[in-house]
C-alpha cells in the first residue's frame, strides 16, 4: 500500500487498525477463512503495516521471540500443531470427556478435538475474538518466516538446519550436547543468535516437556511448509451458534441474574451497593489482612503483608485472611455463567470490629449499611455486557421489578502509560474510544492529589480505550499523547464501563443519576519505551504498592473516612 506525500505514520497506522477490524468482522460474518487466502493475507498485511510494539520485529526477516512468548501465553498449549482452529460458543464441551486447556494469561476454555483441530470457546464477546485473531495472525506470519528460511528455492527440499531440528524433535529426549547442537541449527532457522535462543528455550521449558521450544518452532514451520509444498491449508472457522449468539449478552445476563438472586436471598437487594471492579484479593486483603495476620506480622507493615500475600508460596497466609473474611460476612460467588468473572460480596452489617481494618463513619442501622460488591476484571467489550446487565432492575413480568440502590462504581486495574514507568498511577478524567468519535467525560471521585506523597508518579488526564492491547502502535500513541487530547494512558474497558453506567443512570433511569464513579489505573507497561512493553514481562512485586494504594483510597471513600 503506497504512502501518499501527506500521510503521516500515525494516519497509516490508524488505517491499518481500521482495516484489521473491518476484515475480522467480515470474516466472522462469513464464517471461516484461510490464512493464505485473500482475507488472511489482508490481515497479515495490515498487521505488518501497523507493526505493533508488542510484536517487536514482526516486520523483519528474523523470528520475533518476545512476541512469540507473549502470544503463546494467551493461546492454548498445542495450538501451533493444529491445522484447523474453530472458534465456538459454549456448546457443551464442558460436559464431555474433553479436558479444557486454559492458557496461562487468558481465561478461556479450549479443547483439543484431535491431532489437527483446536476448539476455543468464546464467552467474553468480540474483544476475545479480536484478541485471538490478532495473535493467530502473528503466529501465521512467524511460521511463514520459518518456511521461507528453510525451503530451498524452486524445490520442495528443506535445508540441513531444518532436517537436524526435525530429527531432534522426533527423537524426543535429548542429551545436553544434542540439545545445544539442535539449538544452534534452530538459531539459524530463526535468524537469531545462539545466546538469544538459549534464553528463550529456558522460558518455554515445562516440567512435562523441557524441549517445548523446539517442538513449537518445528510445528510452526511444518504446517507452513506443508501449506507451501502440498497445498494442505490451515483454516479458522466460526461456529454457527457463536455467530448467532454474539452480542446478545447471554453470558452477561446469566451472570447478573445469579448475583441478583444471591442478593435477594441474603436480603441485600435493597441495601446501598458499592461496585468495585478489581482482582479477587486486594479488597479482601485490605479489609481483613492486617488484623487477620497480626501474629505473623507484629510490626504491622501493610506493604510487607500485601507483598507476602501476593507470593504463591504463602497459601497458608491467604487461607487465614479468607477464613476471617468469611466470618465477617464475605460471600464468594464463583462464576458458572461462562463470563469467567467471580464475585465477592461484603456485608458491612456483619463486619466485626476486630475483624475489619476499616470502620463505617456515622451511626447507621444494620439494615441500611452498604454492601461492597467486588467483581473480577472483565475483558474489553465484556465490561459493557456485564455492567449493563447488572444495573438493570431485578424481576420479570410476573413481579414488580426491584431497582437496586447503586451508590458508586469503582474501576481499578492495569493500563499502559505514555509517560512514566511501571507501577506509576493514572487518574482519568475522560475515556475516548479508539477508532471512533465516542468520548465519555465524567467526574472522577478520585484525583491526583489523593495519591501524592507515596513515592509514585501520578498522571491525570484522558485515557484511550483500545480495541486490543496487542495492537499498540508508537506512532498513534505519540499522536494521542502530544495532541490536545492530553492522553496519559490506554486500557481496554473504560469506555465500556462508562457507557453502561451512563445509559443506566441518564437514559434508562434504572440507577440513581448521581451515582459516583471512581477510575484509577497503575502502569503495567509503557508502549512508547523499547523494552517496557507488555511482551517484556510482568510487573512482579512492583504492582503490589499501587494496587493496594488505589484499593485503600476507594475503600476510605466508601467507608466515608
Amino acid at each position: 500500500m503506497g504512502k501518499t506525500p501527506n500521510t503521516t505514520r500515525a494516519q497509516e497506522s490508524t488505517n491499518a487498525i481500521e482495516r484489521l477490524y473491518i476484515t475480522m468482522r467480515h470474516l466472522f460474518n462469513r464464517g471461516f477463512y484461510k490464512p493464505t487466502g485473500v482475507s488472511g493475507e489482508s490481515l497479515k498485511e495490515a498487521l505488518l503495516l501497523l507493526r505493533p510494539e508488542i510484536y517487536g520485529s514482526i516486520a523483519e526477516e528474523k523470528v520475533e521471540l518476545n512476541g512469540l512468548i507473549y502470544v503463546l501465553e494467551r493461546l492454548p498449549e498445542g495450538i501451533e500443531q493444529c491445522r484447523f482452529i474453530n472458534l465456538t460458543s459454549d456448546e457443551g464441551y464442558g460436559r464431555s470427556n474433553f479436558k479444557p486447556i486454559i492458557p496461562p494469561k487468558r481465561r478461556r476454555n479450549c479443547y483439543r478435538i484431535d491431532d489437527e483441530q483446536m476448539n476455543i470457546e468464546i464467552t467474553r464477546g468480540r474483544s476475545d475474538i479480536y484478541d485471538i485473531l490478532t495473535h493467530l495472525t502473528f503466529l501465521f506470519i512467524e511460521s511463514e518466516k520459518i518456511a521461507q528460511k528453510v525451503l530451498i528455492e524452486d524445490t520442495d527440499k528443506t535445508t540441513r538446519d531444518w532436517k537436524k531440528l526435525e530429527a531432534a524433535v522426533k527423537k524426543g529426549k535429548l542429551s545436553q550436547a544434542e540439545r545445544e547442537v539442535t539449538l544452534i541449527h534452530t538459531a539459524n532457522v530463526l535468524g537469531r543468535s545462539f545466546e538469544e535462543i538459549m534464553e528463550v528455550y529456558e522460558l518455554f521449558a515445562t516440567a512435562k516437556n523441557s524441549e517445548r521450544f523446539l517442538h513449537i518452532v518445528y510445528w510452526l514451520g511444518k504446517l507452513a511448509i506443508e501449506e507451501e509444498v502440498t497445498g494442505e491449508k490451515r483454516e479458522i472457522n466460526f461456529s454457527a451458534l457463536l455467530r448467532e449468539r454474539l452480542g446478545h449478552h447471554i453470558h452477561g445476563e446469566r451472570w447478573a441474574t445469579t448475583i441478583k438472586e444471591v442478593l435477594a436471598k441474603k436480603g441485600l437487594l435493597h441495601r446501598p451497593i458499592h461496585i468495585i471492579s478489581a482482582n479477587m484479593h486486594s479488597v479482601m486483603n485490605s479489609l481483613f489482612a492486617r488484623n487477620a495476620l497480626k501474629k505473623d506480622f507484629p510490626e504491622e507493615d501493610s506493604l510487607k503483608i500485601y507483598q507476602a500475600l501476593s507470593s504463591s508460596a504463602n497459601q497458608a497466609l491467604r487461607n487465614k485472611v479468607t477464613t476471617v473474611a468469611k466470618k465477617n460476612g464475605m460471600i464468594a460467588i464463583d462464576d458458572r455463567s461462562g463470563t469467567n468473572i467471580d464475585v465477592q460480596l461484603f456485608d458491612m452489617a456483619k463486619l466485626g470490629k476486630d475483624g475489619c481494618c476499616y470502620e463505617l463513619s456515622g451511626d447507621i442501622p444494620d439494615d441500611e449499611k452498604p454492601v461492597i460488591f467486588v467483581m473480577d476484571y472483565a475483558f474489553g467489550e465484556q465490561a459493557y455486557e456485564t455492567i449493563d446487565e447488572l444495573l438493570k432492575p431485578f424481576g420479570g413480568s410476573k413481579k414488580k421489578p426491584v431497582f437496586m440502590n447503586i451508590k458508586s462504581v469503582s474501576i481499578m486495574g492495569k493500563a499502559g502509560i505514555l509517560e512514566g514507568g511501571k507501577g506509576d498511577l493514572m487518574i482519568p478524567s475522560a475515556h475516548i474510544f479508539e477508532g471512533t468519535a465516542d468520548n465519555y467525560p465524567f467526574t472522577n471521585e478520585l484525583c491526583a492529589a489523593d495519591f501524592e506523597g507515596h513515592g509514585l508518579k501520578v498522571f491525570e488526564g484522558t485515557m484511550v480505550t483500545v480495541l486490543g492491547t496487542s495492537l499498540q502502535n508508537k506512532d498513534i500513541l505519540k499522536f494521542f499523547h502530544r495532541s490536545t487530547w492530553n492522553v496519559i494512558g490506554l486500557e481496554m474497558e473504560g469506555v465500556h464501563y462508562q457507557k453502561a453506567i451512563q445509559s443506566a443512570s441518564k437514559i434508562r433511569k434504572s440507577i440513581r443519576e448521581d451515582v459516583k464513579v471512581r477510575y484509577a489505573y497503575y502502569a503495567s507497561d509503557n508502549p512508547l519505551e523499547t523494552g517496557s512493553t507488555l511482551a517484556s514481562g510482568g510487573l512482579g512485586t512492583t504492582g503490589v504498592k499501587p494496587t493496594y494504594l488505589i484499593t485503600d483510597k476507594i475503600l476510605k471513600q466508601i467507608f466515608n473516612l
